[in-house]
């Protein structure tokens, strides 16, 4: 669980691609919806480097050494969300992942920290998330931070035959 001198946390580059990926397939299987991964290297390139325009996520990566260098173990993805009530920007942090040999390691609370960071030195007055309420761990890892639950909010979703249905009216 060694982390290198330098800096464990930056913000991804392109090449952290490939990396996101496997991330967020690792936590598609600790949430338990394993088939339930459809991103691909294309479709984050799109969202988080796109040939034109700008991004509409962003990533942070956490880093350790390894015995072929420096590896990727971790990462926040994120995107910016907006408060009516504000009339600012915050962040919606959609993923926070570490590997499990690193939990513990603070890997996890420096990925938060830097996002907090983001929402310092931009004025953003939010970092907001989800997490499954069977999550015990990260539950636990979240309070001891200081953040609350949100109680009175349920989140809702659409998907599938429902949006195409109340798209098409």
């Amino acid at each position: 669980m060694s982390t290198s001198t330098s800096a464990p946390v930056r913000e991804a580059t392109l090449s952290d691609v490939p990396d996101i990926l496997r991330l967020i397939t690792e936590l598609a299987v600790y949430e338990r919806e394993p088939d339930a991964v459809e991103a691909t290297v294309d479709s984050l390139t799109a969202a988080l480097f796109p040939a034109d325009g700008a991004p509409t996520a962003f990533c942070h990566v956490a880093e350790v050494d390894g015995p072929q260098g420096r590896r990727v173990v971790g990462m926040a993805l994120w995107f910016l969300t907006f408060s009516t009530w504000t009339g600012r920007n915050g962040i919606w942090l959609e993923d926070l992942y570490v590997e499990p040999e690193q939990r513990g390691s603070g890997l996890g609370l420096a990925l938060l920290r830097t996002l907090a960071q983001v929402c310092r030195e931009r004025g953003y007055p939010r970092l907001e998330w989800t997490v499954l309420d069977w999550n015990e761990p990260s539950i636990a890892f979240y309070r001891a931070v200081g953040a609350l639950p949100q109680d009175e909010w349920t989140t809702q979703r659409l998907t599938g035959d429902a949006l195409a249905g109340l798209a098409e009216g």
